[in-house]
């Protein structure tokens, strides 16, 4: 995808993340980590993860933002999750993030259109997201875009 909006201080491109983006990846992770409370840096952990998710294209993606200089800005990653109540697969999406200086030029937003185009492909018929509580401009941003607070809270545990 390009994008060819002039009014955008940004011009910018969207493609699907490959195992030479790992590097580039993990520091996109890294300022996304630093904003939420729940998950810290770790660079293997995060090399591993993201190859993966690239190395399973049939249940999963990343899609990459870069700028003209083909510099990654941004990124989304999503992966299908069979949902019993939809009766289809439903997609998990994760890790948004825009680096700072880009932020509010419809990056954010094209990222999470060409991923969610990728699951509605796959069959998915509803996607779904976590949002720090504390990240009230993520919280707003998502509300902004229309996606809906449900009533579930996320739980974890560590196997």
């Amino acid at each position: 995808m390009t994008n060819t909006n002039t009014n955008l201080a940004a011009q910018f491109n969207i493609d699907v993340a490959k195992l030479e983006d790992i590097p580039a990846l993990v520091e996109l992770l890294a300022a996304l980590f630093s904003i939420e409370v729940d998950f810290k840096p770790n660079t293997a952990k995060q090399v591993q993860g993201l190859r993966m998710l690239i190395q399973s294209p049939a249940t999963g993606v990343i899609k990459v933002a870069r700028d003209n200089e083909g510099t990654a800005i941004g990124m989304v990653s999503a992966q299908l999750v069979i949902s019993t109540a939809q009766g289809a697969p439903s997609a998990w999406v994760e890790d948004m993030i825009i680096l700072e200086k880009y932020r509010g030029q419809g990056i954010g937003k094209a990222l999470l259109d060409d991923a969610l185009a990728w699951a509605k492909k796959k069959g998915a018929s509803r996607a779904q997201l976590l949002v720090d509580l504390e990240n009230e401009p993520a919280l707003g941003y998502y509300q902004h875009l229309g996606w809906e607070t449900t009533q579930l809270q996320a739980r974890k545990i560590f196997l």
